[in-house]
């Protein structure tokens, strides 16, 4: 059984990243393991109607590979899909990826520093390192709500829509108010018969600063030196900017949240919607969402916007606690996904027998979000404390594939064979990361995925510049490491880099 260098879990943003920069790094013996059959994780699930970024696709993109073709401010899921896509080609990923391949379970073992990892499809793979790309929006999160299964109609997750089945002309009743449903409830909201939207808790919905990028702006962007990273500069400090307002300056998100209010009362006259519309917690301590056309939805004469609680779904429709029944031929799940539990469907063991998901039920305990005491040669990418509430995502995963790559080298340099936070290490990151925490909007007392049950917040409590600095460079000294043993049964790390 070759040993590989890597094992690449994910082919979305994460594992693209992951296999890109580890050919440039010179390590070819490496696979992508992705679970469906093409690369683009969330961007190739999610296909409903709407879906889109709520960061500018110049920011919301690699930095190592621009595009200045995007037709729009905030890219939809068709084209960032094909983004990704062309970067696989591009950097000449396509042989080391093997899709409809899940990854069951991964064991350390302790005697050889190597990972096994069983998948569902063909035999086991060994790798000197694993890389966890897979993040936390593939699980889709459905409630377990009273007679769910006793519905008659059709019902699915925003997150698998059912293109084939048509909703002209029928009752639908959406479940969630979050990030997804305020970009396709107004996309089907003037085809339905009747749309009921159910709302557990009003979101802080922002304007849209979105438009149509023209073709001499595209063509600016491609041919004038600096152009493209002068928009990509410009927007990265803008978003920067607002993590001022959710954890350092108190007073500045205030003011945000008076002009919210004042937006909210402008474009929603009726006082009783707006009421129901208006938030009762802190703006950022749940995500904030950007939308032009999601309250002009919910004015419509054929939609009703219910904050009754539910207290069971019927074949024919959804009572809430009233007593009412509302009849609906579908129901749309847009209630996000299970994002603390997103290695759930993989047993991670590490060493004496420890298992990843077991150990986060007590702490998500963790060193920059990448590693885990315990878990040596184990690296996750957009791991907990690496969320962000302001700015972009891809900014993060690159860093943290920097990171990753960075101890990778470390370890052929010096023939390492593994590589492992020490714990001491890792706590001192926790409390660190607790006491600035502390001091945010995050936990200001809203229920939020951003937070896991044991009540610890998953976001990354201030600048993402601080985060790039912290992953520069791997400081061995933070790490407990063991030099490899002669060469046995399996190759040496220089040969399976050779493969």
């Amino acid at each position: 059984m070759a040993e590989l260098a890597a094992i690449v879990v994910g082919a979305g943003f994460s594992g693209l990243c992951a296999g890109i920069q580890l050919r440039k790094a010179g390590i070819e013996s490496f696979v992508i393991l992705e679970k469906e059959h093409g690369v683009g994780g969330t961007w190739r699930d999610n296909t409903y109607p709407g879906a889109a970024c709520d960061i500018p696709s110049h920011l919301y993109s690699y930095s190592f590979e621009p595009n200045p073709a995007w037709s729009r401010v905030h890219g939809g899921q068709p084209e960032i899909l094909a983004y990704l896509e062309h970067c696989a080609t591009k950097y000449g990923l396509r042989p080391h990826l093997r899709f409809g391949t899940r990854v069951v379970g991964a064991v350390f073992d302790e005697a050889t520093g190597l990972w096994k990892v069983e998948v569902d499809q063909g035999p086991p793979l060994v790798a000197r390192a694993l890389i966890l790309g897979n993040g936390a929006l593939h699980l889709p999160a459905i409630p377990d709500l009273p007679g769910l299964g006793s519905f008659a109609g059709k019902a699915f997750h925003s997150a698998r829509w059912d293109h084939a089945h048509d909703l002209r002309g029928k009752r639908v009743a959406v479940i969630g108010t979050g990030a997804s449903t305020i970009q396709f409830v107004p996309q089907i909201a003037p085809d339905v018969a009747h749309l009921d939207v159910y709302q557990r808790t009003p979101p802080w919905i922002m304007p849209k600063a979105d438009r149509p990028i023209g073709a001499r702006e595209r063509w600016i962007l491609e041919h004038v030196p600096g152009a493209h990273w002068l928009r990509r500069t410009g927007l990265y400090w803008l978003f920067e900017s607002r993590v001022l307002a959710f954890a350092f300056a108190p007073r500045l998100n205030q003011l945000a949240e008076r002009l919210v209010r004042g937006h909210l009362a402008k474009v929603v006259p009726d006082p009783a919607l707006r009421a129901k519309l208006t938030p009762n917690y802190r703006l950022g301590c749940k995500r904030v969402l950007i939308s032009n056309d999601f309250y002009p939805a919910l004015q419509r004469d054929n939609v009703e916007l219910v904050t009754d609680r539910i207290a069971a779904i019927e074949p024919s429709g959804i009572r809430t606690a009233d007593g009412t029944l509302r009849e609906v031929d579908t129901l749309i799940f847009g209630t996000g996904f299970r994002v603390v539990d997103y290695l759930a469907s993989m047993r991670i063991v590490g060493r004496e027998g420890h298992e990843l998901n077991d150990v986060w039920k007590t702490s998500v305990r963790n060193y920059l979000g990448i590693n885990v005491s315990g878990f040596p040669n184990l690296f996750l990418l957009m791991g907990p404390n690496t969320g962000l509430g302001h700015n972009s995502m891809v900014f993060m995963i690159e860093a943290q594939v920097h990171y990753t790559v960075d101890a990778l080298r470390a370890m052929r340099a010096r023939d390492l064979s593994t590589i492992e936070v020490r714990p001491e290490i890792e706590q001192a990151f926790r409390a660190e990361l607790a006491g600035k925490l502390s001091k945010t909007v995050w936990t200001s007392g809203c229920d939020s995925w951003y937070q896991a049950p044991t009540g610890e917040v998953l976001l990354w409590p201030g600048f993402t510049f601080d985060y790039w600095r912290r992953t520069r460079t791997v400081n061995l000294a933070d790490y407990r490491v063991e030099a490899r043993l002669p060469p046995r049964a399996h190759l040496t790390f220089a040969e399976a880099a050779a493969i």
